[in-house]
């Protein structure tokens, strides 16, 4: 074991031989692999790869890895047998007697995999951010100006994952917050354990908390229920990993270039979901839902959406109802049900809706493993990059579409998580100050006391003291 002079904590160098895919590689496409490891992607490779080796960390500040381990590298070689990755100064909490625990090692992988496909398929940046220039993307990439493209995209990199399986729909995608209490934490594992034992898996953001206790119940009803192949799939995108590190239980590893494309990879390969207690992460995930269950195009597709918390949580709910109710109106609280301390309920009803999508599914010809039917706009799938301008123009006044509002109120609080956990949004903040966000008086008194209430039950910051990145204007 080697500690360099600059680090804080002592590190190790090892050597992984990937298996499951990119051991299969050609030739050229291992050489365009190195060549991304080494050029424009490596510094997002690293961050992605050190937040891997963390994992089990108790911090949400995408820079404390960085501070702790600042001489960590990562390198991709190629080999005749496939590729071969190198880890310069890695953490040694990722070891066990000198050899990198296996299931670290995986998702050292499945980073390496997943900005690799990025590069290749989508380009390094993964998005035009210009769709109106009319060039066509480079041969062999995919377009990404059309919402049939970005799907199409989305469909790529699951598949490419391994996790788009043609077996029978059991995947339960739970939201919630990554920083949330004991009593709530033990609640999300008491519902993954009935989950588990009803043989349905489980999809989170695969960090901390709330995306970790579903997981951990389940493992342990899988066993009892001697379920051969558990699925624990870990969706998550590159400007929430290094904040989020994944928990340990995930063994299917998925990043996707964005967060739009991560919403729209749980909504596609999920047949129901629960939201447990969070804070804006959480509620920008309710509003993408319901904006989609809005659309009329949607009006007939099957998705069981269920909130859920022990009962020290009914008050949280609560509040969450009023403000989708206020914005949204009343059709938007019909597409979902609150259940309050009730483990059991919560996973008979999930299952029951899983069974229902099924036969939807079976009737209308669409796939178990990807929700092909499900109608997703641009507005829900460009990219949304919160400057301090663009968040002082979002739309948020009454009058507006349901959805349309919806996916608007999704970028307001898309805004709040980049400032207070991403690096970019965290960089803009301190430069420029906390975003503003503006919108009719109503709607802003709600906005800002729903804010409130996540700053008080410590809902935007795993420790320290927060420091609103926002400022809410009438």
């Amino acid at each position: 074991m080697e500690q360099p002079e600059n680090a804080r904590l002592p590190t190790v160098d090892a050597c992984i031989h990937p298996s499951g895919g990119l051991e299969i590689l050609s030739r050229a496409e291992v050489a365009r692999l190195a060549d991304t490891a080494s050029g424009g992607m490596h510094d997002l490779m690293r961050r992605c790869a050190l937040a891997v080796l963390t994992s089990g960390s108790a911090s949400d500040d995408p820079r404390a890895a960085q501070e702790l381990y600042p001489d960590f590298d990562i390198q991709v070689h190629q080999q005749d047998r496939g590729v071969r990755i190198d880890l310069f100064n890695a953490p040694a909490m990722a070891f066990v007697d000198g050899k990198i625990i296996r299931g670290v090692a995986e998702l050292v992988a499945a980073v390496v995999r997943d900005l690799a496909y990025r590069a290749i398929e989508l380009g390094s940046e993964g998005y035009d951010p210009d769709p109106t220039d009319d060039i066509p993307p480079p041969p062999g990439q995919r377009n990404l100006e059309t919402s049939d493209g970005i799907t199409d995209a989305v469909f790529g990199l699951l598949r490419n994952s391994r996790v788009l399986e043609p077996s029978e729909p059991n995947l339960v995608v739970c939201w919630g917050g990554h920083s949330i209490n004991r009593e709530e934490y033990l609640y999300t594992k008491e519902v993954g354990y009935e989950l588990g034992l009803r043989a349905l898996d489980i999809c989170t953001g695969c960090g901390p908390g709330a995306m970790k206790g579903p997981m951990k119940g389940a493992t342990i009803a899988h066993a009892k229920q001697r379920k051969q192949r558990m699925r624990y799939i870990g969706v998550t995108e590159p400007g929430i990993i290094a904040a989020e590190s994944p928990n340990p239980i995930v063994n299917h590893l998925v990043i996707m270039p964005d967060i739009e494309k991560r919403l729209e990879a749980f909504v596609r390969i999920g047949h129901g979901i629960i939201v447990f207690p969070g804070g804006v992460g959480t509620a920008e995930e309710i509003l993408y839902m319901l904006g989609l269950l809005l659309r009329e195009e949607n009006a007939g597709i099957p998705f069981p959406l269920v909130f859920t918390g022990p009962t020290s949580a009914a008050p949280y709910f609560e509040q969450i109802d009023r403000f989708i109710r206020l914005t949204l109106g009343e059709e938007a609280a019909s597409r979902y049900e609150i259940i309050i301390d009730d483990p059991v309920l919560v996973a008979q009803r999930m299952l029951a809706g899983v069974n229902t999508v099924r036969g939807h599914r079976l009737a209308s010809g669409d796939s178990f493993f990807f929700n092909w039917q499900l109608n997703i706009p641009m507005a829900f799938q460009v990219p949304f990059v919160p400057t301090h301008e663009a968040m002082a123009g979002l739309d948020l006044h009454h009058g507006r579409k349901p959805a349309e509002l919806a996916a608007d109120l999704r970028r307001a609080f898309s805004g709040i998580v980049a400032g207070n956990v991403k690096e970019d949004g965290m960089r803009r903040v301190e430069e420029h100050g906390p975003f503003e966000i503006h919108g009719d008086a109503d709607m802003m008194e709600a906005l800002d006391a729903l804010l409130r209430a996540f700053v008080e039950q410590r809902r935007m910051k795993i420790a320290g003291d927060y420091v609103p990145c926002y400022r809410v204007v009438a």
